[in-house]
């Protein structure tokens, strides 16, 4: 689904959306928000490139990050849940990862996670996230990763009733 397509559902819907970002830095907001109309469903965003800003921002889990990093499946789902309470958004999306050069937290570069957390029913948080391991240069990551999350919340968002 492209990102016209997306924004057209989630406005058919009634949905919203906010983005909590780490290495796409204000990237995936930018696509959204690219689409005219999107203004009915883009709630905002929080550029989270700073570990502690996770943590006191969205309510990552400090202890999470400083046992393993802000490269891990549990950051991005904290990040994507954190987002959509602060933004009172229908979908919180997320990322966070290596876009390179160097790794980091352990992680190699290109590794990725990309989440997307809703609530199934009222207080039945619910969320998908996916790891990827992604090629190329720094541009081609962030960008790879930007299709990633956005592409997944179209599946969670139109596999929904």
């Amino acid at each position: 689904m492209d990102d016209i397509a997306l924004i057209a559902e989630l406005t058919r819907r009634g949905d919203t959306v906010a983005v909590a970002e780490s290495l796409t830095g204000g990237l995936v907001t930018a696509a959204l928000t690219a689409v005219p109309g999107a203004s009915a469903v883009v709630r905002g965003g929080v550029t989270s490139y700073a570990t502690q800003v996770k943590a006191s921002v969205l309510g990552v889990d400090d202890f999470l990050l400083r046992a393993g990093g802000a490269v891990q499946a549990d950051v991005a789902r904290q990040m994507a849940h954190g987002v959509r309470r602060l933004m009172g958004a229908t979908h919180g999306l997320a990322t966070t990862g290596v876009a390179g050069p160097e790794p980091q937290d352990g992680a190699p570069v290109g590794r990725v996670f990309v989440a997307v957390a809703w609530e199934d029913a009222p207080g039945v948080p619910v969320d998908e996230v996916r790891m990827l391991d992604l090629r190329g240069d720094r541009e081609q990551i962030r960008a790879a990763a930007v299709r990633a999350v956005l592409d997944l919340l179209a599946g969670c968002a139109t596999g929904r009733n």
